[in-house]
Order: structure tokens, then sequence, then C-alpha cells
């Protein structure tokens, strides 16, 4: 039971906390009175510790104390002065400066810089730069050549201008005279070989101030500009070709000059080409299945170096070449596995650096690999004599026929040489009597006897005659009377 009147008391305490956080309200009513606002909190402050003096609860939520009025900003102010001002290079009518940014910055930060000039012996310093320079290099342009100016450069921003950096002393307004100087590139300190019709494009650089006077010669004479076109600038030299030719090789001088003091160099340009053929080649020797070479350099080596040469054979049969020696360097050579029985032909051509030359060296003679070793004796065989005097193989056989109907006579005959042939009737040579059809083809002999009428009837004879002697041979033809039935009945 003594547990439950506890959460009263605690209601009880909370009541007059709630009053004290609504007791300060009435305070503000004194803000009208001339006194700052500032300070009627502070007065209404004790009024609220007084009045909880009965309870613990005001000690551990005191009022909130009043703000110190807003001091006024800082004043801004500038940077330090630019450090390390220095002239990088100049010339005729320019300066050029670098400096670093000043040590000291501040939080107004750094807006730009102004570069000043005056002329040594007065204090009439004039700014250079119409807008800040950003970056911490300027070049000062449209200066007079010789005059003598006093540099400084001022930081600002929003606090001001900086000290200035000045150069220690004043600058003379002039090219500073640097010795020539050519670089001649690595590959081209030896001697530089193009083909011809190959564009040649040599580019040399070179230092030197003021801008250097380039000048180029040949062989102590100046440069053709139809064929070498030479461009330049304030670095380097162009030596340029459009399409290389033999007559371009040689040594070319190029001359660097800057007031007293000059550079030269040389260069050696080379201008190859295929070479030309040898200008002969012979068959020295033949023995076995070899052959012995020789041949002359060519007249015309291409502008270089012959680096060898390529020797060929073909067969006289065939005509096909083909290679038998390649990058050969000697002037002679013995061609070997040829083989027997055939005959050949050799060609020679020229090598350089360029390729093989585009012609050859024809051998006029021919080497024939003849059979060695077997001598062959044919056999002593006696000519056999095949001359004989006619003789008749086949013989004339007797016929007969009726009148009307032709007919045909037929025998052979041999003989060497070749028999003439005679063909008789009743022992009279008949002749070129068109009535009678006479051939004889390789010893067949025929006569043929065209509608033989009643009186064609008789002996016939063939005579075959030559050198060694005649044979003659003979047959009877019967010519009868075509049979008539009504004859009969007569």
């Amino acid at each position: 039971m003594p547990s439950k009147p506890a959460p009263i008391k605690k209601a009880a305490k909370k009541e007059p906390e709630k009053k004290e956080e609504k007791a300060p309200e009435p305070a503000p009513e004194p803000a009208p009175e001339p006194a700052p606002v500032e300070e009627a909190p502070a007065e209404a402050a004790p009024a609220e510790g007084e009045a909880p003096a009965e309870g613990e609860a005001p000690a551990e939520a005191p009022a909130p104390e009043p703000k110190p009025p807003t001091p006024p900003p800082p004043p801004k102010e500038p940077t330090s002065a630019p450090v390390d001002l220095f002239v990088e290079d100049k010339n005729d009518n320019s300066v050029t400066i670098i400096w670093s940014q000043p040590e000291t910055i501040g939080d107004s930060g750094l807006d730009g810089y102004v570069i000043e000039v005056c002329k040594d012996g007065t204090e009439d310093w004039k700014a250079v730069n119409e807008d800040l320079q950003k970056s911490s290099r300027y070049v000062i342009k449209n200066q007079t050549t010789g005059d003598r100016l006093k540099i400084r450069v001022v930081a600002v921003n929003e606090g001001g201008r900086s000290p200035p950096v000045t150069l220690p002393e004043p600058v003379l307004v002039k090219e500073v005279a640097d010795r020539p100087k050519i670089r001649l590139p690595r590959f081209l300190r030896q001697r530089y070989v193009a083909q011809v019709g190959e564009k040649v494009n040599l580019t040399i650089p070179f230092t030197g101030k003021p801008k250097p006077e380039v000048s180029w010669t040949k062989k102590g004479a100046a440069l053709d500009p139809k064929r070498v076109n030479i461009r330049s600038t304030e670095r380097d030299s162009i030596l340029f070709i459009r399409s290389a030719e033999r007559d371009d090789s040689g040594v070319y001088e190029m001359c660097l000059k800057v007031e007293g003091f000059e550079d030269k160099v040389s260069l050696t340009l080379q201008i190859v080409e295929l070479p030309g053929p040898p200008a002969s080649v012979k068959i020295v020797d033949t023995w076995g299945f070899n052959v012995a070479l020789e041949w002359t350099a060519p007249k015309d080596s291409g502008n270089t170096e012959i680096t060898g040469y390529t020797i060929q054979k073909a067969d006289k049969k065939t005509g096909d070449w083909f290679t038998v020696l390649e990058h050969y360097h000697r002037l002679n050579a013995t061609i070997s596995d040829l083989i027997m029985g055939n005959t050949y032909k050799f060609r020679v051509f020229s090598e350089n650096k360029v390729g093989m030359s585009e012609s050859a060296a024809v051998t006029k003679e021919e080497a024939k690999i003849l059979k060695t070793g077997i001598d062959y004796k044919p056999p002593e065989y006696k000519e056999h004599d095949f001359n004989e005097a006619p003789k008749f193989t086949t013989s004339l056989s007797d016929r007969a026929t009726t009148v009307g109907y032709s007919t045909k006579l037929l025998c052979s005959v041999r003989g060497s040489p070749k028999p003439k042939i005679e063909w008789m009737k009743n022992q009279m040579i008949i002749g070129d009597d068109p009535k009678f059809r006479q051939i004889c083809v390789q010893g067949i002999c025929s006569l043929e006897i065209r509608k033989p009428g009643n009186f064609d009837g008789g002996v016939y004879s063939c005579r075959a005659k030559n050198d060694h002697g005649e044979a003659i041979i003979s047959c009877k033809l019967d010519v009868k009377q075509p049979a008539i039935p009504d004859a009969d009945k007569k």
C-alpha cells in the first residue's frame, strides 16, 4: 500500500515546474524603455532564479545567457611581394619575365598581377598589362631596341597592392646573341642512301640567336632551286627533293651564321638504283659433268657497290632457266652436276643493295656434256646385195570372156631395181592403146581389156625387164559370142 502515493507527490512537484516555465512571460513588458534590448533578459533572469527558491529544479535548468555583440570584420590585407623574378628571354622588341607567387597570400586570396616598367634613370612606372595577369609569366612587347628598362611585378587582391618585386638591374632590350649550333641527326652523320625516284626530306635542327642565317652549298656551289628546295625556320632547315636522281648524289654543306659566329656541317647523299648486267661472260672449260665460267664486272654498278652475282643455266632442249648460284661474290665459278648428253647455256645477273639487274649477260657458246668412259664400236656387217633379175611370183591364168564384157589379167613380179613392165598381144607390144588399161602397183600388175570384141582374143604376155635380166609369162584369152536362142531355130 505505501507505494501508491508516490506518483501523486511527483505530479504535485511537476505542476510548479509548468508554472515556472510560464512565469517569465510578463518579463519582456518593460521593453519600451530606452534601455537596450539585450539587458531585458538579463534582469528577468534573476527573477526566474528567485521564484523557485523553495525547490531544487531551477538549479538544473538555468536561463540562457545573452549573446555578445558581433565584432566588426578584420580589415583585408594585401599579399606579400611576389618572389623569384627574373628574365626568361628577350629579343630586339620584347622581354619575357617569369616569377613565383607570394609566400603569404592570406584570406583575401590573389586576383592577379600588375607588371610595371620604367626607363632607367626615371621613376615613371607604367603598367604594361590592361587586365590582371593570371599566370606567372608575361611577355613585355613593343619595346624599343636599345632601351634599358626597370621591371617590377605587384600582386593584387581585395586588400590592395602588394609590395613590388623588382629586377635587381635594368634590362637591355636587345636580342641575346647565342652561338649557332647545328644538331645533325644521328642517321645523317653517315652516308644517307635513297633510291632513284624516291622523295628526300631531311630536317636538320639548330639553335642560335638572333635568327641565324642559313645557307646550303654542294661542292662549293649554290644548289639548283629546280632540283632541291630549302625551307628554313628559326629552329630547323629542311632539304627536300621531290624525285631523286643520281645527279643529286654528293656532299651537301650547311652553314649557320649569327653575327660573327658560324657553324658548318656536311652530309653525304647517295642516290642508287639497280645495276647493269655483267660486261661479258664466257665458258672457259668443260670436263666431265662440270663447266667453268668467267665474267667481268658490270659497267654500271647503280652508284653503289656490287654485292654479288646470280648464275643460271638452261638446257637447250627445254630452254627453261634455273638458278644454280646466287649472292656469289667472285668473277668465276664452276657449275657441277650437269646431265650427260645435254647441251647448256648460262647467264649471269649483277646484284647490289637495291636488287638484281633487270637483264643478264648470256654465254655465246654452248657447253655439251659428252658421254665419257665408253668407247662404242659398232659391229661390221656385210652389206646385203638386194639386186636381182625380175621374177614373177604369180603367173597369168588363161581366161574366157564374152564379147562386150570387160575382163582383167593379173600377175605379180619382184626385182631390184624395179623392173619395167610391158604388155604384149600375140608378141606385139600393146603400148598406149586406149582399149587397154595397164596398172602396176607394188609389184601387182594388171591389164584390163575393155569390152572385148571378136578380134581381142589371143595370147597375152607380160614382160618384166631391169639391168639384171628379164622375165616373161603368157596366157590365152578366149572371147566367145553371146548365146542367141533365135539363131538355133533358124
